[in-house]
């Protein structure tokens, strides 16, 4: 039996390949990726982004997504990929689609990467590089909670999933763990709780983290779930993480490089 192809003509094919960094603030931590993802698609209409289509009976924007940051987790972080069928400025899509974007879901740059040969985003993606904050915890007690992990060369966690219970090593992803000065808070939350906690406040340790990127995906919550096993860390009000980075990995130094300097020019960071 031949197959069957939709009549009329093909859709027109993408001309430019545009990469997005965007950041989820605030209270939009709590979206969820499908979230997200229905609210870019909303943007990218009401901004009349000329969107490269899909062939088939079920035509779909071409997006690519990479390397989504849990719920609840804050990022300033985050990449998608789009293709369109007319050339844009990437300045000014950023600009448009910030404007058609909820506040919290805020468009920081838009790059053109290559339209054929290009690595995919999830490939660029190898490592990511966290801030914790957990508020009612002190430096030293977080200090010999994460002494005790990095002493040990394996630590299993459980995590529920959509599958059922999934018992996973998180001590191979921790490539770095670190507890920060809390002046040394990056993140808009890690700088509010650090200096409430100068100014007499509740105790705030400040966590760095540095976490390679695979399959499945160790989260911070995971690790935090792994700091509890081995010294009963147990913060009494629920840890702040915020994605700062992710990119390719630098192994010598456990951090990243820039995943879009390449495609502006710009040396890695």
């Amino acid at each position: 039996m031949a197959s069957r192809t939709p009549e009329g003509p093909p859709p027109p094919p993408a001309v430019q390949r545009l990469r997005l960094r965007y950041a989820r603030r605030e209270r939009l931590r709590f979206s969820s990726h499908r979230d997200f993802q229905r609210a870019l698609e909303r943007a990218l209409r009401r901004a009349e982004v000329p969107m490269a289509y899909s062939a088939g009976f079920s035509p779909h924007p071409k997006v690519s997504y990479a390397g989504a940051a849990p719920t609840g987790s804050a990022s300033e972080a985050e990449y998608v990929e789009i293709a369109v069928t007319a050339r844009c400025d990437p300045e000014r899509l950023r600009s448009a689609l910030d404007a058609a974007l909820p506040p919290g879901l805020d468009v920081l740059e838009v790059v053109e990467a290559p339209l054929h040969g290009a690595a995919p985003l999830a490939d660029v993606l190898e490592a990511g590089v966290w801030e914790v904050a957990l508020p009612g915890v002190g430096e030293a007690d977080a200090r010999r909670a994460v002494d005790a992990l990095l002493a040990t060369g394996s630590a299993e966690v459980e995590r529920v999933t959509t599958k059922g219970r999934r018992v996973l090593d998180v001590r191979p992803a921790v490539l770095r763990l670190d507890v920060v000065e809390p002046a040394a808070a990056v993140s808009t939350t890690g700088r509010a709780l650090a200096a409430s906690s100068a100014a007499g406040g509740e105790p705030c340790a400040i966590l760095h983290l540095v976490v390679r990127h695979a399959a499945p995906a160790v989260r911070p919550d995971d690790v935090l779930t792994a700091l509890r096993g081995v010294s009963d860390l147990a913060p009494p009000e629920a840890p702040r993480a915020t994605r700062l980075a992710q990119g390719p990995l630098l192994e010598g130094a456990a951090a990243v490089a820039d995943p879009l300097a390449a495609e502006r020019g710009a040396v890695g960071v």
